[in-house]
């Protein structure tokens, strides 16, 4: 079975940001994670050079357009090449085959009735290359999406009929709920394409930095527009309108965009694929913005962060796994680098890196660095049934784009490695002459270690290859079945002697970012104002479904000792397993009274810890003057009911 992913092509305006690097990091992850489990997997990604932007940024450096994104495409190319991204191929869309694809996509378009001329008149954005009616700028000049000046553009130019989709579309969503991931951005595109969808201009005749038009249509003053032209890298690169050789692997398993493009891709993508009558793809899944230390980036505020400075400061995969286990997939992240260190020190040196450290270090005391699979079930059976409930749960992790859920599942098998050798003290065994128990105690976790190497691989593919260097086997789809699928142990071997795999991190490496400027310019203003949206405090209704609300089942209850306030809660939510939820309604509450009632949960809040346990959701309470009481609902429904 192929597998097809791919990241949005990048805009050659500037230079790699760490949205740019989070959206590759995951779709590379979930490339390697594909390929472990034997697939057939193509990863493609690229950059975006057309358009009136380049055209005008190329003379502000004073270059030709062509030199100009040559250079900042290898910016990216090389990036990803030091980042050791396995991507299999790297469009440009200024690559011929692409450009002739685009091309003959057109001709089938224009051939279909889907495309036709006529003349534009409106705001345009040169920064979004996109059009927006007056109702919807800001203050009458500014663009909603990135708050730039808009300049008033009349020109004749090719449209696309995408009001002809607009229940194709809706039919389409609402037979694939999957479509969208997650689920919350859905709502978004729905209502906007609800609220009426107008054609779509597709060529330029104002600059000339473009894809030209085929000769059939014999109308060269025209370039295709950026997103006919951008979209289409997807089947282009599959060689769509050449040799085709690679389209088996289409319809793409997921396109991963940040949360900006996904109106594109939600909406324009799939109405350009029904007038090609290509299949559309599987999932699209939208990710957030990040923020640095609580502050939107910007160039102008001087905090915005270089993925390469970060990797080299504190290195390429651990910035890997602090973004995919920061942040919930879709919501926005924020970067700080406190954050950053205490995940290093805490999870990565630890719980992984002093795990592998110990059994080196117990194994050259007890067996000469032997180790010996032979009585790990005699000893551990509880352990390794415990260790393979959380491998067959992980799947589900990586299907749903829950990365961060995948990684907190994962690090539960390095708790039950340190929780083994604290809880049966090989140490004291080897005393007591029980060398044969100390030795299966040092092996279980060996075993652990070397299948949760196994899982972690496509998030930190060097360091894993490390630990199983040590561990004496490497890991690849062989391992992968032998070690996750049949539950196999790992055979005798004499474990080797490594460095510390993640050196404690006892200051910042990294310049902190500048405070912002107290009086930013009226475009900058206008800037904020677009992305943020506060200033009467009224939130957007897609805003709204960015918040998951569940109908939970409350399966046990008990109180916190020592605090007066928290009851520690399981709730079914309709999930694998139920969630844990520290809520402070122990003075209006007490256990047996919410012991299988309903409440209702916000799912899809960042875990936190309270009093040293993992809380992960909220209860809905109202509380006035007279107390508190949960929100539930009017009448039993299933656990994991959405709420909306």
């Amino acid at each position: 079975m192929s597998k097809y992913i791919t990241t949005p092509i990048y805009y050659v305006n500037g230079e790699a940001h760490i949205g740019h690097a989070y959206t590759t990091f995951i779709a590379d992850t979930v490339a390697r994670y594909n390929r472990l489990k034997g697939e057939d997997t193509f990863f493609l990604t690229g950059t975006d050079e057309h358009g009136q932007k380049i055209e005008e940024s190329a003379k502000k450096a004073g270059k030709p357009t062509q030199e100009f994104a040559d250079e900042i495409s290898a910016t990216f190319k090389n990036l990803w090449d030091e980042f050791d991204i396995s991507y299999d191929k790297f469009i440009r869309t200024t690559d011929e085959e692409h450009q002739r694809g685009v091309q003959k996509a057109f001709e089938v378009m224009y051939a279909k009735g889907d495309i036709y001329k006529d003349f534009y008149e409106g705001h345009y954005c040169v920064s979004c290359e996109t059009f927006f009616p007056e109702t919807q700028l800001v203050d009458g000049e500014f663009c909603p999406d990135c708050g730039r000046s808009t300049n008033i553009v009349k020109e004749e130019s090719y449209f696309f009929r995408l009001s002809n989709y607009e229940d194709k579309l809706l039919k389409y969503y609402e037979k694939h709920p999957e479509f969208i991931m997650p689920k919350s951005r859905a709502s978004e595109v729905v209502n906007f394409v609800k609220g009426g969808l107008r054609d779509l201009s597709v060529t330029r005749t104002s600059f000339t930095w473009g894809v030209q038009m085929p000769n059939s249509i014999g109308d060269d003053k025209h370039v295709m527009y950026v997103w006919l032209d951008a979209l289409l890298n997807y089947v282009t690169a599959l060689g769509y309108g050449n040799d085709e050789k690679l389209m088996k692997y289409w319809p793409a398993d997921i396109h991963f965009v940040g949360k900006d493009i996904l109106r594109f891709h939600a909406i324009y993508w799939p109405a350009f694929l029904m007038s090609l009558d290509l299949p559309l793809p599987k999932h699209i899944g939208a990710h957030g913005w990040w923020t640095r230390d609580g502050e939107k980036m910007s160039k102008s505020k001087g905090n915005v962060v270089s993925p390469k400075e970060v990797a080299d400061a504190y290195g390429v995969e651990n910035l890997r796994y602090f973004m995919l286990r920061e942040v919930p997939f879709g919501q926005d992240g924020d970067f700080s680098q406190r954050a950053f260190i205490d995940r290093i020190n805490s999870e990565l040196s630890n719980d992984l890196g002093n795990l592998l450290n110990r059994i080196i270090g117990m194994s050259g005391k007890y067996s000469n660095f032997k180790i010996d699979s032979v009585d790990v079930i005699k000893y551990h059976s509880k352990e390794i049934e415990q260790m393979n409930t959380i491998l067959d749960s992980l799947d589900s992790f990586i299907q749903k784009l829950q990365p961060h859920r995948y990684l907190e599942e994962l690090w539960r098998l390095f708790s039950i490695g340190n929780g083994v050798i604290q809880e049966y003290e090989p140490w004291v065994k080897m005393k007591n002459s029980k060398q044969d128990e100390a030795l299966a105690t040092v092996a279980v976790v060996a075993n652990i270690l070397a299948k949760a190497a196994v899982m972690l691989h496509p998030v930190m593919p060097k360091t894993t290859n490390i630990i199983a260097d040590a561990l004496n086997f490497e890991i690849n789809n062989k391992s992968y079945q032998s070690l996750v699928v049949d539950k196999k142990l790992l055979n005798t071997f004499t474990i080797k002697k490594v460095p510390p795999l993640f050196p404690r991190v006892e200051e910042p490496l990294m310049a902190e970012a500048p405070k912002a400027e107290p009086n930013p310019p009226k475009e900058q203003k206008a800037q904020v104002k677009a992305a943020n949206k506060e200033d009467d405090n009224l939130i957007e209704i897609g805003q709204f479904f960015e918040t998951s609300l569940k109908v939970g089942t409350v399966v046990e209850a008990q109180e916190v000792p020592k605090s007066k306030k928290l009851l520690k809660l399981q709730v079914d939510l309709g999930e694998d397993k139920p969630r844990q939820v520290i809520a402070g309604i122990k003075e209006f509450y007490s256990p047996d009274e919410l012991l299988n009632t309903q409440v209702c949960v916000v799912a899809n809040l960042k875990p936190a810890k309270l009093m040293g346990m993992m809380s992960e959701g909220m209860l809905l309470a109202a509380k006035d003057e007279d107390g508190l009481c949960l929100v539930r609902p009017e009448k039993p429904k299933k656990a994991g009911t959405p709420i909306g």
